[in-house]
């Protein structure tokens, strides 16, 4: 009887991720696309996917690659952009587990939905398979989808063509746009940081005036700003 019941709690875990899966396994085939029809090597989002595995850090990485940026650059950006990783992973230390080895592969699957989706949970043992069933599914779906979007962007060859140029900003600006009609402080930080990028642009390579306004940010703010992937 435990065991029905067991199987019956993993399947409603999985049927309540699935909306999750699919929203993001569609911005992943967008990331793979865009990152290749905008002259990307088909490995480079597919690796990144792989070893980072972080959304909207990957988001802007590539976008200050496609901008001209440098890799130091881009990689900064994103490290910058996820440092809100490292509370996530406090709140779920004791919900991944004692093990070394699930420690490790658990850290890597932290991502917003799957440490909302896992706290939300109603006691410790449902919110540990409430994780590892959301974390493995998004990792998979999310990876899939950029390979199928990389796949099918190297067969699009002009980016400006078919809109893709614009894919980038309009994929950050949709995530934050939230945030920013909602909470004044965040309104604050984002106009602070389009001056500083503004400012910067023209005395700065390529890549670097997103770098500085994402430091100001960290800087400046008093409260968190919340980017979801």
């Amino acid at each position: 009887m435990r065991s029905v019941q067991r199987t019956s709690d993993d399947m409603s875990l999985v049927r309540d991720s699935s909306l999750v899966w699919l929203a993001c396994g569609v911005v992943g085939v967008s990331f793979g696309a865009v990152s290749v029809a905008g002259g990307l090597p088909v490995w480079v989002p597919v690796v990144m996917s792989l070893v980072v595995y972080a959304g909207s850090a990957q988001f802007s990485a590539v976008g200050v690659l496609l901008a001209g940026g440098g890799p130091v650059a881009a990689a900064a950006t994103g490290l910058l952009l996820n440092t809100r990783t490292a509370a996530f992973s406090l709140a779920v230390a004791e919900i991944i587990g004692t093990g070394r080895a699930a420690r490790f592969l658990g850290a890597h699957l932290v991502t917003d939905e799957t440490v909302a989706f896992a706290l939300a949970q109603s006691d410790p043992v449902r919110r540990r398979r409430a994780f590892w069933i959301s974390g493995l599914g998004l990792f998979a779906v999310w990876n899939f989808g950029v390979a199928a979007g990389a796949l099918a962007g190297s067969a699009l060859g002009d980016t400006v063509r078919y809109g893709l140029d614009a894919a980038f900003p309009a994929v950050l600006v949709a995530l934050v746009l939230p945030q920013v009609r909602a909470d004044g402080a965040v309104r604050r930080c984002a106009v602070l940081g389009a001056v500083i990028a503004l400012v910067a642009t023209p005395a700065v390579p390529a890549g670097v005036p997103v770098l500085l306004a994402l430091a100001g940010l960290f800087l400046h703010r008093r409260e968190p700003v919340e980017v979801t992937a």
